[in-house]
């Protein structure tokens, strides 16, 4: 590999590279600084006049993603070096950065990961013949045939991250259901990354993409560009690569040996090597470049906010003088060129766009719904923070959300694209793409606020689901209203993102020629904030805007986009919502959470993954499963069929056995031996009366019904009566145990300090053999008036409930500390703790003892 690079990038060629791309970068400086004043211009002037837009009637999240794991996962990725593929513990943080551990165990000791991924600018392909097909298609050094690539993959589902001028990712995964998976996950990270130019700053984001725009120009690149990827750096980079990349190509392709598959090899440790090399001096390049604007912004904004009106003024007067001459040359060429295709390009954006927003409306009722009935089943308020929390994370969900990405790959301009010099489509895709998960993430935030301030009002939830259900027919009508307007404002983006470079190319030779002697009419003081070809491309864009509008406009008329028409305004129409959401979030997995599995002691206890243990043997076996991990929990994919629940729940529970102590008289023995009591009495009575149907062939008639009736009746009232006796009993040994103590502490009082400290200790000894002799005794007490009761017959009952209770009158003895034993019953529906001895004299069944719970292990109850 060091061959390869040395030999093919020599220091003169470094240096050549190096010269080349600082030519490059100083190009864009001198434009970025242009157009920073504009930008700084048009922010200020935006600001003091507050020319907003329609507002939002969902509420916005302010930190969606903070200390989430998106996604984990165990993966085979293929080691270049090695030439083997080894099994990685793939983990997508809230940033969307892949990274990539040793395995599992690496990342939760906190070892540093073996490698982080940038997606920006990345393709996903699932295929080896589509590999190959980008690779003949854009990498020197002959064609492969079909099929063959880079790597042999250790299985046939192979999920590749592609780059045009970095190295490649491969991976590979163990089934088809796990490739569309890790497809889903690397897709958002990829429409994730390539948005990385934030709207915030204002200033520095227009200047930048403006600058952009114009430096291609320059170049006679009027169309939409696919590698307006990642952020500024990464951008700036892409830029400079497309201009010293065919030059290297033609230079270095020619020298390179071996066969096909060898030289593309070859040819990417070059270009990764370049990329690597402009990256950083970009890098370098633009944060020097920012650090001089912010310098002079104070007194460039000071200076603008002392001439706005002067500043204002000439700007109109120089946009009526281009207007004059180059609005009717526009208008002419929209009329012949634009106008008759903007309904057939408007069309073809809304159709897959509208579905999208569709899919994502009915995707929020599903949940939502589901939601509701998992309250209604499964404990109401108990589990409401796990729900909340599941849903609140929806739209940062890759898999769920990916059924309503697929919509927008529908789009297809072909046809357009070659007339309007459209590269591709994938700009328009990925924005669409991304405008959905913002309006899902406002409308789950918003749904989670106002259940939020339900509860506030009503601490008892008792009509919980009715509010989760308005709650929900509410945001659905407020989430109508502004994915309305979201598209409309989205189809006016791309209509102009189509038409405008195509009116420029067009106009170019007539126009552009004139622009110098406007520069005449601009101050020398002011020509920093005012610029010819901005004011003439805004010229241009007035003279298609209204076709644009009006394009939109009509087609809100109809119906099967669901949008609404202009006229529908719906300003500060709930005014106490938008008063609520500049309030904290709600931290569901705290404020609500149901403490019944307490996972406090765990590191990682707020990011519980449920991944796969891949095996690595000489022969590769696959035989894990990646799952998704949505935030905290995983978001389930299908309903769980509520008769199999129902069966798994009359099969199965898990609880508590509390063995009682004095100190917690509240819940005496008697009320654990009525549940025994109770159900033995109910179990017996069925089984009876199933014996008796079997035998007879007929039912029950009227009169041994109302004698069943009775007869539990009767020992629900001696269990009531068991349970006061058994209560007052408890308060008699709590009165003589306080009494014990009080006239052992007024002995140690009196006695003196040498005999204190060995009648203290003496004392505690004592009332250590007490509280252990007390123990055994209960639990013996219990065992044995268990079984009895358990091969009583009714009759027995009665006369064993009726009969004092010897062991009362055998006087107070020591209460023992409460102790916790988790059993699974038995066919009885209860299962006491009992010793050793017992349980082999008397034919209990022994309960295994579970094994202690691993860290962020989930157990599936069956």
């Amino acid at each position: 590999m060091g061959d390869v690079i040395s030999s093919h990038l020599d220091e003169n060629r470094r240096i050549y590279i190096t010269d080349r791309t600082g030519k490059l970068l100083n190009q864009f400086g001198k434009l970025y600084e242009e157009q920073y004043g504009v930008a700084l211009f048009n922010g200020v002037r935006y600001e003091i006049e507050g020319n907003g837009g329609p507002q939002t009637q969902l509420l916005h999240r302010k930190a969606p993603l903070k200390d989430r794991v998106i996604f984990s996962g165990n993966i085979y990725q293929y080691l270049e070096d090695t030439k083997k593929w080894r099994t990685r513990f793939c983990l997508v943080p809230h940033h969307y950065g892949p990274v990539l551990y040793e395995s599992n165990a690496a990342y939760e000791r906190g070892l540093q990961p073996r490698a982080g991924i940038n997606c920006a600018g990345c393709k996903v392909v699932t295929s080896l013949e589509q590999y190959g097909e980008l690779m003949n298609a854009s990498v020197p050094g002959g064609k492969m045939k079909a099929g063959t690539g880079q790597i042999k993959c250790a299985t046939p589902f192979p999920v590749i991250l592609w780059h045009p001028y970095s190295r490649h990712h491969y991976f590979c995964v163990t089934n088809e259901k796990e490739q569309q998976r890790w497809s889903a996950v690397f897709q958002d990270c990829i429409r994730h990354s390539n948005d990385g130019i934030p709207e915030e700053p204002r200033v520095e984001s227009a200047a930048f993409t403006d600058s952009v725009r114009l430096y291609r120009q320059a170049r006679d690149q009027y169309g939409t560009w696919d590698m307006m990827c990642g952020n500024q750096v990464q951008v700036l980079t892409n830029l400079v690569m497309d201009e010293v990349i065919p030059d290297l190509k033609n230079i270095i392709s020619p020298k390179l040996r071996g066969k096909p598959q060898e030289r593309q090899r070859m040819w990417i440790l070059i270009s990764d090597t370049v990329y690597r090399m402009v990256h950083e001096q970009t890098r370098q390049f633009y944060e020097g470049l920012e650090k001089r604007c912010t310098e002079k912004r104070t007194t460039m904004e000071s200076q603008i906010r002392t001439n706005m009106d002067q500043i204002i003024s000439c700007k109109e007067h120089v946009s009526n003088k281009i207007r004059a001459a180059v609005l009717p040359k526009a208008e002419l060429c929209v009329r012949n060129n634009v106008q008759s295709y903007i309904p057939s390009i408007l069309e073809a954006l809304m159709v897959p766009t509208s579905q999208g927003f569709s899919e994502v409306r009915d995707l929020l009722f599903k949940e939502t719904t589901e939601m509701n009935m998992n309250l209604m089943n499964e404990g109401g308020r108990d589990k409401l923070g796990e729900q909340m929390e599941k849903l609140s994370q929806l739209a940062y969900h890759p898999v769920k959300m990916q059924q309503c990405y697929e919509k927008m790959d529908q789009l297809n301009l072909e046809g357009l694209q070659q007339r309007f010099d459209v590269g591709s489509t994938s700009v328009f895709k990925q924005r669409a793409q991304i405008l959905m998960r913002e309006q899902m993430d406002n409308a789950v935030y918003t749904c989670g606020q106002l259940v939020h301030q339900e509860l506030s009002k009503s601490e008892g939830g008792a009509n919980l689901c009715k509010d989760i259900q308005r709650i929900l027919e509410r945001v659905l009508k407020k989430y109508d209203y502004d994915s309305s307007s979201v598209r409309k404002k989205f189809f006016q983006e791309a209509l102009l993102q189509i038409i405008i470079p195509f009116l420029l190319k067009t106009l170019a030779p007539s126009c552009k020629p004139e622009l110098p002697r406007f520069q005449e009419l601009i101050f020398e003081d002011l020509s920093r904030y005012v610029l010819v070809e901005n004011i003439y491309e805004e010229v241009v864009l007035q003279s298609v805007m209204r076709d644009i509008k009006q394009a939109v406009k009509d087609a809100a008329t109809q119906r099967k986009h669901n949008l609404y028409r202009d006229s529908i305004v719906m300003h500060n129409s709930d005014p106490n919502l938008h008063l609520l959401g500049e309030g904290s979030p709600v931290d569901w997995s705290e404020e609500y959470a149901d403490h019944t599995d307490d996972n406090s002691g765990n590191r990682h206890g707020r990011m519980r993954q449920v991944v796969s243990i891949i095996h690595e043997d000489d022969d590769p076996v696959l035989s894990g499963s990646c799952q998704e991990v949505p935030a905290q929990e995983v978001i389930p994919e299908l309903p769980e069929d509520s008769d199999v629940s129902d069966i798994r729940g009359m099969l199965v529970k898990e609880f508590d056995v509390v063995v009682p102590a004095a100190a917690v008289c509240a819940q005496p023995q008697s009320e654990v031996l009525s549940c025994t009591i109770i159900e033995e009495e109910k179990d017996r009575h069925s089984d009876g009366a199933q014996l008796d149907i079997l035998n007879a062939g007929e039912s029950c008639d009227s009169q041994e019904e109302e004698a069943e009736n009775a007869r539990l009746l009767l020992a629900s009232e001696l269990v009531r009566q068991l349970a006061l006796e058994e209560e007052m009993y408890f308060a008699e040994i709590q009165a003589s145990q306080k009494e014990d103590r009080e006239v052992a502490q007024r002995e140690q009082e009196m006695a003196p300090e040498n005999i204190k400290n060995e009648h203290g200790e003496l004392l505690k000894y004592v009332s250590h053999s007490k509280e252990l002799a007390h123990n055994n005794h209960t639990l013996e007490e219990i065992a044995n008036h268990t079984q009895i009761i358990s091969h009583q017959t009714p009759n027995e009952l009665r006369a064993t409930l009726y009969a004092p209770s010897e062991e009362k009158s055998s006087g107070p003895a020591q209460s023992s500390p409460t102790h916790v034993a988790h059993s699974t019953p038995d066919d009885s529906g209860f299962q006491s703790p009992i010793s050793e001895g017992e349980e082999e004299s008397e034919g209990y069944r022994e309960t295994p003892v579970p094994a202690p719970r691993k860290r962020d292990e989930i157990i599936t109850q069956f």
